[in-house]
C-alpha cells in the first residue's frame, strides 16, 4: 500500500469521526470530538496494519487480514461501557456508547478502503443523531423538561439524596443550579427536569416533599 493512500485513509477517518464526534460534543456528552476521532482514526490504523501485514507475508504464511481489524470491536466495547452510567431506574450513555461502536466501524470500512459506505454510514448516523431527537419530541413527548426550586437546610449529602430520589422515579436532571442562602444557612436548588411521558411535575414535588430539611418546593414558570 503505497505511503499517500495511508495518509488519505487516516486523513478521511479523522474527518469523518470528527464530524460525528463534533454533534456529541456540542450536546456534552461523556465522549466528544477528540474520543471519537481518535476511535475512528485508531481504527483505520488497525485496519491499514492488518491489511499491510498480509500483503507482506500471505505467500510465505496462512496470514489473516482481519484478524488484528476484528480486535477493535470487542476492544471497544471496554471504551463504551465506560460511557454507560446508571442513576437509579434510567441508564444514560447508551446512545454514546452505540455511537462510539459504529465510529469505530467507520473506521474500519476507511482502512479497507470501502470510501463510500464509511461516507455514507457517517451522513446516517450524523441524521439519526440530530433528527432523531426531534421525532421522539414530536412522537413520543418523551423530553417535557420542568423545572422546580428548592429550598433545604445546607447539609452534607442533601443533593445526592434528591438525585437518588428523582434516579428511582427515571428522572433525569438536565440542569442544577445551587444557591447558597447566607442569611438562614439554606440552600436553594433550582432543577430543570428531563420527566418520563404521562408523568406530572406534581408527582415529582410531591416525592420531594418528604425530604428531610425541605423548607420550601416550587415549581418554576
Amino acid at each position: 500500500m503505497e505511503t499517500y493512500e495511508i495518509i488519505f485513509r487516516l486523513t478521511l477517518a479523522c474527518i469523518l469521526g470528527g464530524l460525528i464526534g463534533l454533534e456529541r460534543e456540542s450536546l456534552n456528552r461523556p465522549a466528544g470530538l477528540r474520543t471519537y476521532t481518535l476511535v475512528c482514526v485508531g481504527s483505520a490504523l488497525a485496519m491499514v496494519v492488518s491489511l499491510d501485514m498480509y500483503y507482506q507475508y500471505y505467500h510465505t504464511v496462512n496470514a489473516d487480514p482481519g484478524r488484528i481489524a476484528a480486535q477493535v470491536v470487542s476492544g471497544i466495547g471496554f471504551l463504551g461501557a465506560g460511557t454507560i452510567l446508571r442513576e437509579g431506574a434510567t441508564v444514560r450513555g447508551l446512545t454514546t456508547a452505540a455511537g462510539l461502536w459504529v465510529v469505530a466501524c467507520i473506521g474500519l470500512a476507511v482502512g479497507a478502503g470501502l470510501y463510500v459506505p464509511a461516507i455514507a454510514t457517517t451522513i446516517l448516523i450524523l441524521f439519526i443523531l440530530i433528527y432523531f431527537i426531534k421525532f421522539e419530541e414530536q412522537f413520543t413527548g418523551m423530553r417535557e423538561y420542568k423545572g422546580i426550586v428548592l429550598v433545604v437546610e445546607d447539609r452534607p449529602g442533601q443533593v445526592g439524596i434528591i438525585g437518588s430520589i428523582l434516579g428511582d422515579l427515571g428522572i433525569l436532571i438536565k440542569n442544577i443550579q445551587l444557591n447558597r442562602l447566607e442569611t438562614d444557612h439554606d440552600l436553594e436548588i433550582e432543577l430543570l427536569l428531563d420527566l418520563p411521558p404521562n408523568m406530572e411535575i406534581g408527582e415529582v414535588i410531591e416525592e420531594l416533599s418528604v425530604l428531610r430539611g425541605l423548607k420550601n418546593i416550587d415549581r418554576l414558570n
